[in-house]
């Protein structure tokens, strides 16, 4: 006990303290001056006579004798109890709220201990806001570190969320809670160097450690990378591909059809030929409402027919895909995107006389309505 209150003494805000002390300093002058010219008194009795004033311990071997003499003395005596109870209050104050802090410190490590795993999440902003929200909502333990106590009095601490109102780039804390218990550090402050160091403050004791770290420019990929981040996300670029998608919209057509896998490369020449894109493939397992999803991106009809020659080299491989297409009762969603909406009809019609079109820009809830009736 006696360690932790020299150490809370030592980390009280000095600027309260050191007024207090100026105040009594410019008092006891005051006293000195006063108690020389006024109290007629000399040096050595003057510092005497203004100690004792002060303190209001008053011996009464000097005594005010004349007006200017008492007002002298009351004022000493009572500027000197006001300055002193000021200082006294201030330390006890911040003592009692310093003492608040380690308590409330405990309780939140207390909390953590009972956790038996949890996320920790650097950063309060925008992003983190964001992350912190789908962790919560997936009902996840989560660490906070945020250094903006503002941002933190929005949230509440329970038994699943514990806010630490510290810079992780200037605790070694983080890198303690980083180990067996923690399932993912999440370092999503916009600073690509706070995230740097945070990353190597943790990879330093934990190497073993999953870190996904953001990074707002790209040639911060490999700083972060070479640092220890297994996972680089950059909101900024992955918002860049959004606001294309977005933009797009108008022109994006999601076609559920039903056909085999001898028909992939009928069906890819005819998206091809109206200039279309074909972004992704959606898979639509019954009974499963989000679709298994493959990227594809390719409007170049030689990589049809390299996939075509690929299956026809690798039966292995064209049989995994027969299996996938069974598994589906060969239906599947492509999302293509194109010129305009003219262009669409076109490949539609072109499209219904070739293969089965089972709609156009189903819902996932039709679609899983859709499977559900074919698995029967």
């Amino acid at each position: 006990m006696r360690k932790i209150t020299i150490k809370l003494l030592k980390t009280l805000p000095t600027k309260y303290v050191t007024t207090g002390v100026i105040l009594i300093l410019i008092l006891f002058a005051y006293g000195i001056i006063g108690s020389y010219f006024i109290m007629d008194l000399n040096l050595i009795d003057s510092i005497y006579y203004a100690v004792i004033t002060m303190a209001t311990v008053g011996y009464g071997d000097y005594t005010p004798r004349t007006g200017i003499q008492k007002i002298f003395a009351t004022t000493l005596a009572l500027g000197g109890v006001a300055l002193l109870a000021y200082v006294f209050n201030v330390i006890l104050s911040n003592f009692q709220e310093k003492m608040g802090e380690y308590s409330r410190g405990a309780m939140k490590m207390k909390t953590i201990e009972h956790m038996d795993d949890y996320y920790i999440l650097c950063g309060y902003g925008r992003v983190g806001k964001v992350v912190f929200e789908e962790l919560t909502r997936r009902n996840q333990n989560v660490i906070l570190f945020e250094k903006n106590e503002e941002l933190l009095e929005e949230i509440e601490d329970t038994s699943s969320v514990v806010t630490i109102a510290k810079d992780a780039t200037e605790d070694d804390m983080i890198a303690k809670l980083a180990g067996n218990k923690c399932r993912s550090v999440i370092i999503s402050t916009g600073d690509d160097v706070t995230n740097l160091f945070i990353v190597l403050t943790i990879r330093e004791s934990n190497p073993d450690a999953w870190i996904v770290s953001r990074a707002s420019k790209e040639e911060n990929y490999s700083r972060l990378r070479k640092a220890g981040a297994d996972k680089i996300v950059s909101p900024e670029l992955i918002g860049g591909k959004d606001l294309y998608i977005e933009s797009t919209k108008p022109h994006i057509l999601k076609i559920t059809v039903r056909h085999s896998i001898d028909e992939i490369y009928d069906e890819f020449k005819i998206i091809s030929k109206y200039g279309c894109n074909l972004e992704n493939i959606q898979y639509h397992i019954p009974g499963i409402a989000t679709p298994l999803t493959r990227k594809i991106n390719t409007m170049d009809i030689e990589d049809g027919k390299d996939f075509t020659k690929y299956l026809e080299d690798n039966p292995d491989q064209k049989a995994a895909i027969e299996n996938l297409y069974s598994m589906v009762n060969n239906t599947h969603s492509h999302i293509i995107s194109g010129p305009d909406r003219a262009t669409f009809q076109k490949l539609v019609d072109e499209l219904r006389e070739n293969i089965e079109i089972v709609g156009i820009n189903l819902t996932k809830k039709e679609i899983a309505n859709l499977t559900k009736k074919n698995l029967k």
